[in-house]
């Protein structure tokens, strides 16, 4: 399982508003300055995240975006999933997906269920209130 470009800059956005949140909305702008990122491009994540609710947006001079709800709210898996969809690294261990017709006789299924078990596991036990802690820790001249 290899994360796109589009979940990588989802997570590092949904981030940067949790990190600089002070109430107010953030412009685009100001996001893909830090973030090194193509405004254009992240005005298409944002609008992912908008729609599924994750983020509130305003129009106008003070206008942006921010979190829908705390930090601690969210976990990456979360995020993750929006953007690139199920996490399992096969087909045959996707749950909206049909059954497998082999996975009665086939060993590697489990090998491939462990993976995704260990994936989510993972994704769904960081926050981004965690990830804002360990931001905070690596570069403690920052806020």
């Amino acid at each position: 399982m290899k994360i796109s470009t589009k979940g990588r800059y989802a997570l590092r956005l949904m981030l940067d508003l949790a990190y600089n949140h002070t109430g107010s909305f953030i412009p685009i702008k100001n996001i893909s300055q830090r973030q090194d990122i193509s405004d254009k491009y992240l005005e298409q994540i944002i609008t992912q995240l908008s729609r599924a609710g994750l983020v509130k947006s305003a129009r106008g001079a003070q206008g942006g975006y921010m979190l829908a709800k705390e930090p601690q709210e969210y976990t990456v898996g979360e995020i993750l999933r929006l953007l690139e969809g199920n996490l399992a690294p096969v087909a045959c261990v996707d749950d909206t997906k049909d059954a497998c017709t082999r996975a009665d006789e086939c060993v590697t299924m489990e090998v491939w269920r462990e993976i995704k078990d260990a994936v989510n596991k993972v994704v769904d036990n960081i926050t981004l209130a965690d990830l804002v802690e360990q931001q905070r820790q690596k570069c403690r001249c920052c806020k």
